[in-house]
C-alpha cells in the first residue's frame, strides 16, 4: 500500500503535466497531494503522521487558493485553456499573484505554508528508514515546479499576441471583488501557516501516537 501511495504521487503529478485545462491540472495535482497524506499515515511513524495531517491543512490552504484563481480566469477571462493565458498577468496581477503563493505552497517552499508538511514527511520517511519515499518525494517536488509555476510565468513573461497594446493599469480586468476577497484571503493563509504554524502543529501533537518530535509517540 505504501508503494502504490508512492506511485500515484509520481503518476498524478506525470498526468497533470499534459493536461492544458487549468481545472484538470489542479485536478490531478489534488490526487497527488493527498496521496502524500495517505503515505505519511502508511509510513507508520510518529513525525510522517504529523506531517500527514498537517499536510491536510496546508495542502487545502493552498490549492483552493488555486482552484479560486482557476474561477477568477474563467469568470474574468472565459480562458480554461493554459496555452490561452499568454500575458493574462498583466490584465489579472492579483490573481496570478496569489496562484503563484498558492503554488509556492504546494511546491513546499519557503516561505509558505507547504514546506513544514513536506518536510515533517521526509523527516517521517528517513525515521522509517524509507529512502526511496524520501526520493518520490523530492522528485515529486520537481515535477510540482514543473506543471504549476509555468502558469504565472507564461501569463506574467511571456510575449504578448502581435499587434497587442502595451499593457497599462487602465487594461486591467479582474474578476468581482467578492471573488478578488477569497483568493487573497486564503494566498495570504498559505504565508501565515508558514510563520505561524504552531497552533496546528499544537493541535496535531494532541492526536494519540502522533509527534512533531523525533522518535516520540
Amino acid at each position: 500500500m505504501l508503494y502504490i501511495g508512492a506511485a500515484t504521487i509520481l503518476l498524478s503529478s506525470c498526468i497533470a503535466m499534459t493536461k492544458d485545462n487549468l481545472k484538470a491540472r489542479l485536478a490531478y495535482s489534488t490526487v497527488s497531494q493527498l496521496s502524500y497524506i495517505v503515505v505519511g499515515a502508511l509510513l507508520a511513524s510518529s513525525i510522517a503522521s504529523a506531517g500527514a495531517a498537517l499536510h491536510i491543512a496546508t495542502q487545502a490552504v493552498g490549492k483552493i487558493t488555486l482552484f479560486f484563481c482557476a474561477g477568477a480566469i474563467l469568470v474574468a477571462a472565459h480562458k480554461k485553456e493554459i496555452s490561452d493565458m499568454v500575458g493574462l498577468g498583466r490584465k489579472m496581477p492579483i490573481t496570478f499573484i496569489a496562484f503563484t503563493i498558492g503554488a509556492i505552497s504546494i511546491i513546499g517552499l519557503p516561505p509558505m505554508a507547504g514546506t513544514w508538511s513536506k518536510w515533517y514527511l521526509m523527516v517521517g520517511a528517513l525515521e522509517a528508514d524509507k529512502l526511496i519515499i524520501v526520493a518520490v518525494l523530492m522528485i515529486s517536488s520537481l515535477l510540482n515546479i514543473a506543471y504549476l509555476l509555468p502558469i504565472p510565468i507564461k501569463a506574467f513573461f511571456n510575449t504578448q499576441p502581435e499587434g497587442a497594446e502595451p499593457w497599462s493599469w487602465s487594461q486591467t480586468k479582474e474578476a468581482p471583488l467578492h471573488i478578488l476577497i477569497a483568493l487573497t484571503v486564503t494566498s495570504i493563509g498559505c504565508l501565515v501557516l508558514f510563520f505561524y504554524p504552531q497552533p496546528l502543529i499544537d493541535l496535531i501533537n494532541l492526536i494519540p501516537g502522533v509527534s512533531t518530535k523525533m522518535g516520540e509517540g
